[in-house]
């Protein structure tokens, strides 16, 4: 069963400073329908002006990934890491007992464009942690990559303190990429932009779709597309 869960339906609210488009329930949006799917709890579609940005604040007991689709993010935590990830870096913190953070678009021009997706730990109270590395845009062309994953699997970017295989690709007009879903597992595919098809089901840029019961999935754009695909417990 593929369940599409349509851009246009999702959260949505325009601060002026900040376009941020929620796909389940999250801060001033609540739909008791779209409450997570699995183990994935936000998937938050955000585009922050320059020169704006989150102030410190905290998370605990979130696992929290970042993928920029254009522009650049600023991050800085009180463990003491500071960076700017841009297009093809994989950022992964782990809030654990506690941490504070701020994001910010350092550019004075420029809009900062990015998927926030935070998923629920596999234990609570863990350590905090922060990992980030760079996917080159060859690694992600007309293939799914695996760009993070849980400590029980081997291989990909980032290590996510769960049990999910977290995929990137970009795909050219026309190409096609297969994936298959082991008996009991599911799937959330989102296209962060352009347009593709999951098996019979079309969906366009910000659209997501739930997934169980297929054992097989075959995703084919349309035109160009960036997509990430969640293999969830």
């Amino acid at each position: 069963m593929i369940t599409p869960r349509r851009a246009r339906e999702r959260g949505h609210f325009d601060h002026g400073w900040l376009d941020t488009w929620h796909t389940f329930s999250f801060a001033d949006y609540h739909d008791p329908r779209h409450m997570g799917f699995r183990q994935l709890r936000v998937l938050n579609d955000d585009t922050v002006r320059g020169g704006h940005g989150f102030p410190p604040h905290a998370h605990r007991d979130m696992e929290i990934v970042t993928w920029v689709l254009d522009g650049a993010l600023e991050h800085r935590d009180d463990m003491g890491n500071g960076s700017v990830i841009r297009p093809g870096d994989v950022q992964r913190m782990s809030a654990g007992t506690g941490v504070v953070h701020s994001e910010f678009n350092p550019s004075k021009g420029d809009a900062v464009h990015f998927l926030q997706i935070w998923l629920l730990p596999d234990a609570r109270g863990l350590r905090p942690e922060y990992e980030q590395t760079h996917v080159g845009d060859d690694d992600l062309r007309d293939t799914l990559r695996l760009i993070g994953h849980g400590p029980s699997r081997a291989g990909g970017a980032v290590t996510i303190h769960q049990d999910v295989g977290l995929y990137a690709s970009r795909l050219s007009p026309g190409a096609k990429v297969t994936h298959t879903l082991e008996r009991g597992r599911f799937a959330w595919l989102h296209v962060a932009r352009g347009d593709a098809a999951v098996n019979d089901t079309t969906l366009g840029a910000g659209d997501g779709a739930a997934i169980s019961g297929e054992p097989a999935l075959t995703i084919t754009a349309s035109g160009s597309a960036e997509i990430l695909l969640f293999d969830l417990a």
